[in-house]
């Protein structure tokens, strides 16, 4: 028996807007299915997150079938229903870090939704089929393609890490500060900075680079509110060359389907 098995499985169909946990979810070619598919653009069609946004934190997100629906934590507001296959055929490019991205316009509807719920010009778009982002070159293996994560298409934390660093907070935070595709339990505070391949059930995955937090990781996921924590402790004991780390980000082999309740086998070490 392992000493690692998965214990979540989180999704957030929109970047940077409320997750979804599940109890199993398919590994496709640009991460898990549904996970960062959406994106939220300002007027210049660069996208915006909880960094410079903290209020997308108070959007909650389900999945319902073959639609998406997206509602307020605190505002008395009719959810926002979208269907998940969109028949938009309007594209715009789209800047996410430093790529321009081609993205489907969802439409008007959506548009002012979360115009008005965020308090805020905005637009809503997603990320077809036929959209091929790619991940960094210097860290692909194969030529993989992600979603408007980041950069990465899964990102790992073991709950002996956050355990770690809630030892060392007045304030214990939860997992959601991190925002993670899989959570495992066991073994010792970041075990997962040691390891180069595993396999999640039958998945096998490459971490290929320590994930860098930012100001998101600050942000309250039930209030908005901003405060120094967990970034002022973590720079304690995680940081290098005035990065912060905590979290491994992967790339995978084959797709394929995961579930929470998996062994994580360690195929090779750094």
């Amino acid at each position: 028996m392992s000493l690692f098995s998965l214990v979540e499985i989180n999704i957030y169909p929109v970047k940077s807007l409320g997750g979804i946990s599940l109890q199993n979810s398919e590994v496709t070619d640009r991460g898990l299915k549904h996970d960062r598919r959406w994106l939220i653009i300002n007027d210049e069609e660069k996208f915006i997150t909880q960094r410079t946004h903290p209020q997308l934190s108070l959007i909650k997100t389900k999945i319902n079938g073959n639609k998406l629906i997206l509602g307020h934590k605190t505002k008395d507001i009719p959810p926002l229903v979208i269907p998940i296959h969109h028949e938009s055929v309007e594209t715009v490019i789209v800047s996410i870090w430093q790529d321009l991205v081609e993205a489907r316009i969802v439409g008007k509807y959506a548009d002012e939704w979360l115009s008005d719920a965020l308090g805020v010009k905005c637009r809503l778009v997603y990320m077809h089929d036929e959209t091929q982002r790619w991940v960094d070159r210097a860290y692909a293996a194969d030529n993989e393609i992600v979603s408007f994560a980041d950069a990465y298409p899964f990102m790992m934390i073991g709950q002996s890490s956050l355990d770690d660093l809630n030892n060392r907070l007045k304030e214990k935070l939860p997992m959601n500060r991190f925002r993670p595709n899989f959570v495992f339990k066991g073994g010792d505070p970041f075990d997962e900075d040691k390891w180069k391949k595993i396999k999640i059930g039958n998945v096998v995955f490459s971490l290929v680079k320590p994930c860098s937090r930012c100001v998101t990781t600050t942000v309250n996921q039930d209030t908005a509110e901003k405060n120094e924590e967990p970034l002022k402790t973590l720079s304690t004991y995680r940081s290098v060359n005035n990065k912060i780390y905590f979290g491994q980000n992967l790339l995978h082999e084959e797709n394929g389907i995961v579930k929470v309740g998996d062994e994580i086998e360690i195929l090779e070490f750094k």
